[in-house]
């Protein structure tokens, strides 16, 4: 299962059943989990952990160096959750250690072909990266968000659960969770409803993240009278307690 042009440092744990390719480089202190195959011509750099059952195409350069001025060679790390799909070209880098040493791609991740993922970020499970969409550094990203083509995500914005972003949009403050966000610079179009209903969210559920999201972004509120207001006209289930507190504790402040 390994190919013999491959080349595997000696300090490298290879589970049972993993598949490596031509001229893949796998350098020191990387463990890859039972039932991932790595791609040909594709480096995994120190200090990775890859999960189960991944798929890394050709050429990705998976735990290079922080792009990061503070950076010193400092140990830093990089984990990718089981099941996540990598294609070619894509770029994943380690933490810092300003960041807190980790950069990590949650599990059943999907990142697309020259995606890019800086340092620090981290995501959630079930997260789709199209097409050159780039992460700047310290990015968190919620389960099952969507990022669109040609995205381009300033640091330290946070994009909230079910999240959708359209192609080429422009992200410099934080995305609430469910919304629908486009444009340079990007702002909100309403509830993601396709992307809610496709994971079975009931509709009843839909009609209170409509109401909380009409108080929020529809009626010229601040964010203290709309999340007084949301709390006591709205229905507090989870996804609206999710909904307002991603809201409140907005350290960018979030896209309107």
């Amino acid at each position: 299962m390994i190919h013999p042009t491959a080349i595997i440092d000696s300090s490298a744990q290879i589970d049972t059943n993993v598949t490596i390719g031509p001229f893949a480089i796998i350098k020191s202190n990387v463990c890859i989990n039972s039932g991932t195959t790595i791609g040909p011509y594709t480096t995994i750099e120190e200090d990775v952990t890859i999960g189960a059952d991944c798929q890394i195409f050709q050429y990705a350069s998976i735990g290079g160096a922080p792009q990061d001025l503070k950076f010193h060679g400092e140990k830093t790390y990089l984990k990718i959750g089981r099941g996540s799909i990598i294609r070619e070209f894509v770029t994943i880098n380690k933490g810092t250690e300003f960041g807190g040493g980790v950069t990590e791609v949650g599990e059943e991740n999907y990142l697309m072909a020259y995606t890019h993922i800086a340092h620090d970020c981290k995501t959630g499970k079930g997260v789709i990266l199209a097409n050159n969409s780039t992460l700047a550094g310290h990015i968190e990203i919620g389960d099952h968000a969507t990022i669109g083509g040609l995205v381009a995500i300033h640091q330290f914005v946070q994009i909230g659960d079910f999240a959708y972003i359209g192609g080429k949009s422009a992200v410099v403050k934080d995305i609430p969770p469910y919304v629908i966000a486009a444009g340079d610079r990007a702002s909100l179009h309403g509830l993601n409803n396709v992307g809610l209903k496709r994971h079975n969210f009931q509709k009843s559920t839909l009609r209170q993240l409509k109401k909380a999201y009409r108080i929020f972004f529809r009626i010229g509120l601040t964010v203290k009278q709309a999340s007084e207001r949301a709390k006591a006209e709205v229905e507090q289930i989870p996804e609206v307690k999710n909904f307002i507190n991603f809201i409140i504790e907005s350290n960018r402040g979030v896209t309107r």
